[in-house]
């Protein structure tokens, strides 16, 4: 699948979730594949890549791999700007969790916010005419379509489409809803992927291919 990917696009961009459960051994078997990589790699973690507490192993291994994590950043690849964090969940719209309550709520909440302001710190950064938003977590409610209700409100946070719709933005990718839905828009309109490797893509691979 690596060399189809290497063949047909100019970069590949991992949305999270890189490891299983967030061990050294599982980060070391992707590394491998990814160390001769012909083209740039470029990605975030997801929930999964926390849950040893390894995340800074998981890291080291990856970047020394040649992998580009987006965590607050942002980076260049032949003319496009690629901007990314993880996210955090909190959800969607008028039903999106407030800073309200006990203080357990209230870091909850901070911490989705946190994730939106690096974002917006990183879009900053970014000079190029076209951009792409690299996110675990989903911005929108659209692309999360078909998992069960209860869980929605963990599966993304509109706090980041908040950010995005101050920019101009090519596209938005992140994976994490393995039900949801393929192809959503912000309210400002910048359209978003949902990349995850359950989802039917037009290509029909488990990848999808975007032309920015």
């Amino acid at each position: 699948m690596f060399g189809e990917i290497a063949k047909a696009t100019d970069a590949l961009v991992l949305c999270g979730d890189l490891t299983d459960t967030g061990s050294v051994q599982q980060a070391e078997r992707l590394a491998e594949d990814l160390r001769a990589f012909p083209i740039p790699v470029l990605g975030v973690l997801g929930n999964h890549d926390y849950e040893c507490g390894k995340v800074d192993e998981v890291r080291s291994i990856l970047t020394q791999a040649g992998v580009q994590l987006l965590d607050g950043n942002a980076v260049e690849v032949d003319g496009v700007g690629f901007v990314g964090v993880k996210g955090f969940a909190g959800g969607f719209g008028r039903r999106m969790l407030g800073s309200f309550g006990e203080p357990e709520t209230k870091e909850f909440v901070s911490v989705a916010v946190s994730e939106a302001m690096r974002l917006e710190n990183a879009m900053r950064t970014v000079k190029n005419e076209r951009a792409v938003v690299v996110l675990h977590y989903a911005p929108i409610a659209e692309t999360v379509e078909g998992e069960p209700l209860e869980i929605l409100p963990f599966l993304g946070s509109s706090r980041l489409a908040e950010t995005i719709d101050r920019f101009k933005v090519s596209a938005v990718v992140h994976g994490h809803a393995h039900r949801g839905r393929y192809e959503g828009r912000t309210p400002g309109g910048a359209p978003v992927y949902n990349v995850a490797i359950q989802i039917a893509k037009p290509s029909g691979k488990p990848y999808a291919l975007l032309e920015v």
